[in-house]
């Protein structure tokens, strides 16, 4: 099971960027695909998540953060939109094949994780 996450980059405040997490080893529509993002020196924090042609997003980015996914290409997205300073961040992509909607929010209830993509928000 491999996530591999990518897309990240330097993006001026107010852009708009899109990251991808290419899933292999599973069947997607399986699976709860989750973003996160950590940014330097805080913890790990929910960002959206896909469960079962569901989404959920944080209260901080919901109307700019977008997620989807494409079965047939095992991939799912994450289109971030109106990017601010403090969207600056790793972000991460996991899997969670047990993961119910109530429980997206939460890291631990995720069973694989990409290696993340660093998005740089400059003002």
């Amino acid at each position: 099971v491999q996530l591999q996450a990518s897309g990240g980059g330097l993006v001026p405040s107010g852009g708009s960027l899109r990251l991808s997490c290419a899933a292999s080893g599973f069947v997607l529509e399986d699976y709860a695909i989750g973003w996160f993002r950590q940014a330097p020196g805080k913890e790990r924090e929910f960002v959206a998540a896909w469960k079962g042609g569901s989404t959920r997003y944080a209260d901080s980015v919901k109307g700019r953060f977008t997620i989807s996914r494409d079965n047939a290409k095992k991939t799912v997205y994450l289109q971030i939109n109106s990017l601010k300073p403090e969207d600056t961040a790793v972000y991460y992509c996991a899997a969670g094949r047990g993961t119910i909607y109530s429980q997206l929010p939460y890291p631990d209830e995720y069973d694989y994780w990409g290696q993340g993509a660093l998005v740089t928000v400059s003002s």
